[in-house]
């Protein structure tokens, strides 16, 4: 699967929002695009609105940030969900923030699972299944697996990302748990946004760590440096 969406020379950044432990504004000023928390995991109707106003105001693009309904856990408990509960889900989740972007004057552009519903989703073909039966048409960003496989089976977008901040165990995330799972060294985090930058579409910057904001400046720094043009893919 090929990085798709943007020209050989462009890359998209993104970042999850509106989980009220994200600096918002600050990381709107620097991304592309916004994955938005519709309230599962975080966020409220307040929050939504406000983020996609600035969204609108600094031309950021606007996605779905769907999760499990884990607000205690913050969306990061892989739950076993049926698939039709899961479906309807989705579809509050994605129907409510496009009210609301709508509202503000865009809409909503992706989909993106957040936490345990992004790394399950990888592999569990029913649940990947439902992510995308309550999601309507949405292009999908994510890592290569299932979701993406069945999306792009059904003539969906797909659009590859990579991680910056995070360490790699293979193809995969390390966990969060384990040593060395968030890269917290500028440098580093810049070295391997440019290392993978050739690779994906998209690079994710996580906005709740110490520091991420800068971090995040950093890489968009270093990119455009590298020659590469930042710009949504959606």
């Amino acid at each position: 699967m090929s990085p798709a969406g943007t020209s050989p020379a462009s890359i998209d950044l993104n970042a999850d929002l509106g989980e009220e432990v994200t600096d918002d504004v600050g990381l709107l000023a620097v991304v592309t695009s916004a994955n938005v928390a519709c309230g599962y995991h975080a966020g409220s109707a307040a929050i939504m609105r406000a983020v996609c106003a600035e969204a609108v105001a600094r031309g950021v693009s606007v996605g779905a940030q769907v999760s499990y309904a884990d607000r205690a856990g913050f969306g990061r408990v892989a739950l076993d969900v049926a698939p039709e509960t899961l479906r309807e889900q989705v579809a509050d989740q994605v129907g409510t923030l496009s009210a609301i972007a709508g509202e503000e004057g865009t809409r909503v552009r992706y989909l993106k699972p957040h936490g345990a519903l992004y790394h399950r989703t990888r592999d569990d073909t029913a649940q990947a299944a439902a992510v995308l039966a309550g999601s309507g048409s949405l292009p999908v960003l994510g890592m290569p697996g299932e979701l993406l496989r069945q999306a792009e089976a059904a003539g969906r977008r797909v659009v590859l990302e990579g991680f910056p901040d995070r360490a790699y165990d293979g193809d995969r995330l390390r966990p969060r748990d384990q040593p060395g799972a968030v890269l917290t060294e500028e440098d580093a985090i810049v070295a391997q946004a440019l290392a993978l930058a050739g690779s994906v579409a998209s690079l994710c910057l996580h906005g709740d760590t110490p520091g991420a904001v800068a971090h995040a400046r950093a890489v968009r720094a270093g990119l455009t440096a590298a020659g590469w043009t930042l710009e949504a893919f959606a």
